[in-house]
């Protein structure tokens, strides 16, 4: 088994960490802000689209999504009070500030996100679990 470890510590790098998180999904319980030691963590069934090419079955990934540096943390239509509630990650951007600042925003599949009032960019994407077959594809209607 091959375990996925990112680093992202600037926009480039957070756009390759984005690709690799697309179309996780978890619940909302298992999203942590802890503003003491300004970092939100983020549990994950990742799927692998590093190994999704050419294959009838594919793959998930237990993993952490993990960002250092937060200063704040907002959310839109993520339903905290419902811990069980399942989000599905599409996309992760940055929108800088005043250098090396700004905000990292997670856009979930429904219209939720959060958004990061962050220091810096400094995140991580970590597999942390064992791997399963999934027979489904993520597939997203563009119109």
């Amino acid at each position: 088994m091959d375990n996925l470890k990112l680093a992202a510590l600037d926009a480039d790098d957070l756009k390759v960490l984005a690709a690799h998180a697309q179309d996780a999904v978890g619940k909302v319980g298992d999203i942590v802000w802890r503003p003491k030691e300004k970092r939100l963590t983020l549990e994950l069934n990742r799927f692998a689209w590093e190994k999704s090419s050419g294959k009838k079955a594919f793959e998930r990934h237990r993993a952490v999504l993990h960002f250092a540096r937060v200063l704040a943390v907002q959310s839109h239509l993520v339903r905290r009070e419902a811990p069980d509630a399942v989000v599905s990650l599409l996309t992760i951007r940055f929108e800088p500030g005043n250098a090396p600042a700004g905000r990292i925003f997670l856009e979930f599949a429904g219209g939720g996100s959060l958004r990061l009032d962050v220091e810096c960019i400094e995140a991580s994407l970590s597999d942390v679990g064992g791997a399963w077959e999934t027979q489904s594809l993520p597939d997203h209607d563009l119109a």
